[in-house]
């Protein structure tokens, strides 16, 4: 049976996720849109060929709902759906810092709901996204859900309770590595280096040591230490590092993420 999925507030992570789903194999035709503006709707629709729809039939036609507006808006849209959305529907919400229980409480019951935590390396397809399952939501639920967002890169499931962690980790964790980059090419100018050559040196550094985590098996550590000679050049930059705290600063950094992520849930919760 064809499974009709809709993607509801098509912003830059929704479409970056129905564009995903288009190049995997999904037909166009099975996949709704709806946005705020008719002529996003409408530029949805020209470039990817998929159905733009009011949130209301999206909620009565399409077997999958995922919702993709702002934290603030959700409270809004639910009150919308509410009374359109069957028990059989399943609900992914990609919402940071909204509970699973903000959605149960607000649909029939029984409803599955699914929680997303992706980030922006969807647009390139290497998002990391993480899978909280809600209280009537099936293994076929989570698996479909990973069918939907492995689209656009990595899944990895958690209980819920583990979601603010991973939104410190992973959802935030893009903007700490474009912060290294930009701290670590204004040092490439300050020792002398044209600012794009700087920056070229360091973004293919950046992929290069990626995929060596992601492929080698090694731990960081031992990468690290294949890269430090005695009395060479690295040890002396790392102890700097060391010097100036980075590593606790690291930590307390994402911390502070994790707490914020927890104000943001308790806030939306109820």
């Amino acid at each position: 049976m064809t499974q009709k999925v809709a993607v509801l507030g098509t912003g830059k992570i929704g479409e970056a996720l129905l564009s995903g789903m288009i190049r995997a194999g999904w037909a166009p035709g099975d996949l709704l849109v709806t946005a705020r503006r008719p002529e996003r709707a409408e530029e949805l629709r020209s470039r990817y060929g998929v159905t733009p729809v009011s949130n209301t039939e999206a909620a009565k036609t399409a077997d999958t709902l995922i919702l993709t507006v702002k934290p603030q808006d959700m409270g809004a849209l639910l009150d919308e759906l509410a009374p359109h959305v069957p028990a059989d529907r399943l609900v992914v919400t990609g919402a940071a810092g909204v509970p699973l229980s903000f959605f149960e409480e607000r649909l029939t019951a029984g409803t599955p709901v699914v929680r997303v935590m992706t980030n922006t390396p969807a647009l390139v397809d290497e998002a990391m996204s993480v899978i909280s399952a809600g209280s009537h939501a099936t293994e076929a639920h989570l698996a479909h859900t990973e069918e939907i967002f492995g689209a656009v890169g990595k899944t990895l499931r958690v209980p819920e309770y583990q979601q603010d962690a991973c939104t410190a980790l992973s959802g935030s964790g893009p903007a700490y590595f474009f912060y290294l980059v930009e701290a670590m090419t204004d040092a490439g100018i300050l020792l002398g280096l044209p600012r794009d050559k700087a920056h070229e040196l360091i973004v293919q550094s950046a992929i290069g040591a990626a995929v060596m985590l992601r492929d080698s098996g090694e731990h960081p550590v031992k990468l690290r230490e294949n890269v430090t000679s005695p009395a060479g050049t690295t040890i002396n930059a790392i102890r700097e590092l060391e010097n100036h705290g980075v590593r606790a600063a690291l930590i307390a950094a994402l911390e502070a993420a994790r707490d914020r992520s927890r104000e943001l849930a308790s806030g939306n919760n109820g």
